[in-house]
């Protein structure tokens, strides 16, 4: 449920997500996922950014290093028809400046790229307060876990089929920030901030432990 009866301070954090308008897809191919991971990174900055003019003077957009960031995000994922994010703000009104800034410049991409008009998101962001270091560390399992739905729709009414099967594709699901906490090379990593976050998890053995206990839950 949205809780947006709150402003959003600092230290503390927040569990962002959103959809598309109609629960439409508003990821249809990999370019899609690319430009919005893109925009998590290059959106989080006070400076005015153009996404084409860095990706022409650097190699990656990942080379390309921000300066005073807006938010600290701990861990993301993108999934067809909707996002979520973990993030605590960094600057005064920050929150808000970075999902405006990347919310509109991925709708005016999509909408150029697909010959659309219109609202792309179901309303604006949604967002909850996480109110426990409890909720906190059960996020990061559900967030990573988000992918299980696209090859098992049903597994949290009915119970997972194959937990290590499972843990296998989310692990190898390049549309979140699980591949950055196995410390699996790639530049995508420069879009978290871990050290804003606490560390629940000292190896990738307690990180896959945490996610296939979730997978077994009942």
């Amino acid at each position: 449920m949205t809780n947006r009866s709150f402003s959003f301070a600092f230290r503390e954090f927040y569990h962002f997500y959103n959809r598309g308008v109609e629960k439409r897809v508003i990821y249809k191919d990999l370019q899609d996922y690319s430009r919005f991971t893109e925009l998590l990174y290059v959106s989080n900055t006070t400076e005015s950014t153009d996404i084409r003019n860095i990706k022409r003077r650097n190699k990656s957009i990942f080379d390309w290093k921000p300066e005073k960031p807006l938010v600290a995000i701990g861990a993301y994922c993108l999934m067809p028809n909707h996002f979520h994010i973990l993030l605590t703000p960094l600057q005064d009104e920050g929150v808000s400046i970075f999902m405006r800034k990347m919310c509109t410049s991925y709708s005016m991409y999509f909408n150029k790229k697909y010959e659309r008009s219109g609202t792309l998101f179901e309303g604006k962001f949604k967002a909850k307060h996480v109110e426990s270091d409890e909720y906190l560390k059960y996020l990061f399992s559900y967030i990573h876990l988000n992918p299980v739905k696209l090859i098992q729709s049903d597994w949290k009414e009915k119970g997972i089929k194959n937990d290590e099967k499972a843990y296998e594709y989310v692990s190898n699901f390049k549309h979140s920030s699980l591949m950055d906490y196995q410390l699996k090379p790639r530049k995508e990593v420069g879009i978290l901030c871990k050290d804003s976050f606490p560390n629940y998890f000292q190896t990738t053995a307690q990180i896959k432990s945490e996610l296939i206990e979730w997978l077994k839950y009942e």
